[in-house]
């Protein structure tokens, strides 16, 4: 039986891997549950799941679940800032799901790798500003980072029982929805309100996750991913818009020959699939239909509609701490937008502005990455005032 953490347990991805963890209490204990400040959710889930633990890290959170859960009994509380990297140490989960959002999950990644737990990873930010450090740690550990993932996911399930895997591959090509406004006119982009980007065309995702769909930072992103997960250049990490949202990725090897994976745009897919590695568990999801998805089609991504991608492959080149400052830049930008205090072509801009002024560094630890978080949100935040 594996002992699980859910972290992010209210958020998208957290919701996702406990519907399917529920009435699999043969194969799975789930031991912790975190949250931020969703307290009176959580205690719902802690009805249901009976975890040894929870951790909170905002104050709010816990008063809420100190409210919602007065019977506290042999249930261990984690609260306040590094409450889910202290459980993580304190329990030692086999698995660790990992849907915490932005750059406060990189802590517990670490804390998980530390612990020795398998990592089924959905925080981009993790790989995107720490991404020699988590993979040292791996292997330091001897752990698994499994992708959540759809498009890293598919790559790895595309390399399952390929030896040096990596070493076969020829390119890889993780494809795009395009997100809610792939369709739309460059010229109004300007005026489009938050409603109209979180109308995402396929998938049910987070707001920050939706935003990036539709600038394609999250994409840039899975470039980043794929470089540390896959241990592949920039030219062999490919991107193709795929409207149905039905493959996945694409593996081309040496030899010409070429592995897709695909599913239904249900992010339980990969969950499942990182749930049950090394094996494959049955699941009541509704069944691929090939007819109704006859037609697949791919695109290459217009540059001027999807700046984004570029400053992936600008990271990559100038390295260190890079990625650092283009998740800071998104994360400053993103807020921004949903606020209503910047238009929606200023996100990548304030990332791309970020970027130009940035000189990096290569951090040795988790503090230095969090330092060079803090200094570019600041820089972030002054070139927004200057705007």
């Amino acid at each position: 039986m594996k002992r699980v953490a859910v972290l992010g347990a209210t958020g998208s991805i957290g919701t996702q891997t406990l519907d399917l963890l529920e009435g699999r209490g043969d194969l799975f204990h789930v031991v912790l549950l975190s949250a931020h400040r969703s307290g009176k959710a959580l205690a719902g889930l802690v009805r249901s799941f009976r975890p040894e633990a929870v951790a909170l890290t905002h104050p709010e959170g816990v008063r809420s679940f100190r409210e919602n859960f007065p019977e506290m009994g042999s249930l261990r509380l984690f609260q306040g800032q590094g409450a889910v990297e202290e459980a993580l140490r304190s329990l030692e989960p086999d698995l660790v799901v990992h849907g915490i959002t932005g750059a406060a999950g990189v802590g517990p990644t670490m804390a998980a790798l530390e612990a020795g737990s398998d990592l089924a990873l959905a925080n981009k930010e993790s790989l995107v500003m720490a991404g020699a450090l988590v993979r040292e740690k791996a292997l330091e550990k001897g752990v698994r980072i499994l992708p959540v993932d759809s498009e890293h996911a598919a790559v790895f399930q595309c390399l399952k029982g390929e030896r040096d895997g990596a070493r076969k591959v020829r390119r890889i090509f993780l494809t795009a929805s395009g997100g809610a406004l792939r369709d739309l006119p460059p010229e109004q982009l300007p005026s489009v309100t938050p409603e109209q980007v979180l109308r995402h065309p396929t998938w049910n995702m987070g707001p920050r996750v939706t935003v990036g769909s539709a600038t394609m930072m999250n994409k840039a992103f899975e470039i980043l991913e794929a470089h540390w997960l896959f241990d592949l250049p920039s030219p062999r990490i490919q991107v193709l818009i795929h409207r149905q949202s039905i493959v996945h990725a694409l593996v081309e090897f040496v030899d010409g020959s070429i592995l897709a994976q695909m599913g239904v745009p249900d992010m339980r897919v990969p969950i499942l699939a990182a749930l049950g590695w090394p094996e494959r568990l049955p699941s009541e999801l509704a069944p691929f239909d090939p007819v109704r998805f006859s037609m697949l089609t791919f695109e290459a991504p217009d540059p001027e509609r999807y700046p984004a991608l570029a400053l992936a492959r600008q990271v990559l080149e100038m390295g260190g701490d890079s990625g650092t400052a283009l998740n800071a830049a998104d994360e400053v930008g993103t807020e921004a937008f949903l606020e209503g205090r910047i238009p929606f072509p200023k996100i990548v801009a304030l990332a791309r502005a970020v970027l130009e002024g940035h000189r990096p560094k290569s951090p040795a630890s988790l503090e230095e990455v969090l330092e060079a978080d803090r200094k570019s949100r600041e820089e972030a935040r002054r070139i927004l005032e200057e705007w």
